[in-house]
């Protein structure tokens, strides 16, 4: 159903990579998200929760280029006490390093445009001389037409496998590398529209579908099954069932055991077509409806 809509969707969505470690750690955290562009000037949409952890790596980054040069000639009691003076512990993020996967030759400065209210985010990439995905989206005009029933699809990068980076022992810092696997591979999750999302105003700036967005999807687009954009990945919530389970005794691998089980419904969120179109031209950035 959604063969050639996920494979006309590819061409403008791409993964925003991380790594990140806690201070004094040298264990490696991965992450991801998800971006997708609207047209060829560089300008491309994401949730603003994307946007704000970003913009998070570079205070991250220079409270420990802070540490590392004031430490210079210390030792041991007075690497702890400058350590706690700029708030590092090993319970704190110390170190994030991101990445845009296949999106521009080259970046001189991201310019951010966050949505007062709804989970929504342009990024304006400055500095490029050649644009590196293949293809610009097509956003739903007629965005009536999209009901409880229809079908729809998000495409992300829920699995982060990348594995270019590596942890400089000497310098003691992140950093990307030239060897290593630089993708993870794209993720497509299907679901049921059920629900619109209504803010007190009553306006509906969102939809609720019957199955999650995973975990590295957020900013991802979400479409019908002609590659129209429909809306934007943004949150999953988890709704209590009610049909819990307390003390049932069951047999497993051959021994008896007594198990809980507290069952929930996972639904993905999105942010709806008519408000990021809305929001595309209160910032005068040009798209294609059809």
């Amino acid at each position: 159903m959604f063969v050639q809509a996920i494979e006309k969707v590819a061409g403008f969505t791409r993964a925003i990579h991380s790594i990140s470690r806690n201070f004094g750690s040298k264990e490696v955290q991965k992450g991801a998200a998800t971006l997708f562009f609207v047209n060829k000037e560089g300008y491309a949409l994401t949730c603003k929760h994307v946007a704000q952890w970003i913009t998070q790596a570079d205070q991250i980054n220079h409270r420990y280029a802070n540490f590392q040069t004031q430490s210079k000639g210390l030792s041991g009691g007075q690497i702890t006490s400058l350590a706690k003076k700029l708030g590092l512990d090993s319970s704190q993020t110390s170190e994030m390093r991101i990445t845009f996967v296949d999106c521009v030759d080259k970046i001189s400065n991201l310019k951010f445009h966050l949505h007062p209210i709804y989970d929504l985010a342009l990024i304006k990439f400055e500095g490029f001389e050649k644009t590196i995905f293949g293809s610009t989206p097509i956003f739903k005009k007629e965005d009536h037409e999209i009901q409880p029933g229809t079908m729809l699809c998000r495409l992300g990068f829920p699995f982060p496998e990348f594995t270019n980076f590596e942890l400089n022992q000497q310098a003691q810092v992140l950093q990307w590398s030239p060897t290593g696997n630089p993708r993870s591979p794209r993720f497509p999750m299907d679901g049921m529209l059920t629900r619109f999302l209504g803010d007190k105003e009553g306006k509906i700036y969102g939809m609720e579908l019957s199955t999650p967005g995973l975990r590295g999807q957020s900013g991802g687009p979400l479409f019908d099954s002609e590659g129209k954009i429909c809306g934007m990945q943004s949150r999953t919530k988890h709704l209590h069932l009610g049909f819990d389970i307390e003390e049932k005794a069951i047999i497993a691998h051959g021994k008896s055991k007594k198990v809980n089980d507290y069952a929930f419904i996972h639904l993905g969120e999105c942010i709806h077509v008519s408000v990021i179109k809305e929001f595309l031209r209160e910032n005068k950035v040009d798209f294609e409806e059809g």
